[in-house]
């Protein structure tokens, strides 16, 4: 079967967002930033309006900045392979959100793990020999609660770096996301980088039957912004 191609989900996403009479645009991320300091208002969507979008959205915080609206432009496999909602696969799609100005952020599991064209720098890559715990499901006894992965980013050369996870159970808590009230546990993920002696702490909030991560506040590399992510029409 022949997917459409980035470009034509985009288009297909703006047309749909004209279709049903929504005004706002998606954001750029790269715009969102520039315009906070500003006082540029937050963007919020109906819960009707969201429904009636056929793409999976979210929206994104990045460094406590305005809030920005974003929708899926493609899933697909490591390897390339374009996901649909019902294809069947043992590892979870990387899912890319991109922005009108190219700004992207992939996400596997609800873990940012790779950024395109932000100001601030980019994570280029991660690396992994075990599976995430995000993965496997921090609701469940059976998972484990430590996790050792590499990552690239820049500015400057910073290649192979080792973050040592450790996850430890918060609390749990109701989130209203998008009109409806959503049982989650709270998970702090403590990330220790012994090459830069730095320390510091990204929370995921899971849904309490499934695992899967509705919200989350991660730091995309240890010397590059916070983004807070809340996905409000999951892909699956």
């Amino acid at each position: 079967m022949t997917y459409p191609s980035i470009s034509r989900l985009l288009l297909l996403s703006v047309t749909a967002l004209v279709l049903s009479g929504c005004s706002q645009k998606i954001t750029n991320l790269n715009d969102t930033v520039r315009l906070a300091v500003q006082g540029t208002a937050d963007i919020h969507k109906s819960a009707y309006d969201i429904a009636k979008l056929p793409y999976a959205s979210t929206y994104v915080r990045i460094n406590n900045q305005s809030q920005l609206f974003m929708v899926l432009a493609l899933a697909e496999s490591a390897a390339g392979e374009t996901f649909t909602r019902h294809h069947p696969a043992t590892i979870p799609p990387q899912l890319k959100w991109l922005a009108n100005d190219n700004g992207m952020l992939v996400t596997q599991s609800g873990r940012i793990i790779k950024t395109v064209n932000l100001i601030g720098g980019n994570l280029l890559a991660t690396h992994s020999n075990s599976p995430d715990p995000l993965a496997l499901g921090l609701h469940l006894a059976t998972t484990p609660k430590t996790w050792r992965r590499s990552i690239d980013w820049q500015p400057g050369y910073h290649a192979g770096y080792q973050l040592d996870s450790v996850f430890v159970f918060d609390h749990s808590e109701v989130l209203t996301i998008n009109g409806k009230s959503v049982p989650v546990l709270r998970f702090n993920e403590n990330v220790s980088v012994k090459q830069l002696n730095n320390h510091y702490s990204n929370t995921f909030w899971v849904e309490q039957h499934t695992g899967k991560v509705v919200k989350s506040l991660q730091y995309i590399a240890p010397s590059l912004p916070s983004v807070e992510m809340t996905i409000l029409k999951p892909f699956n």
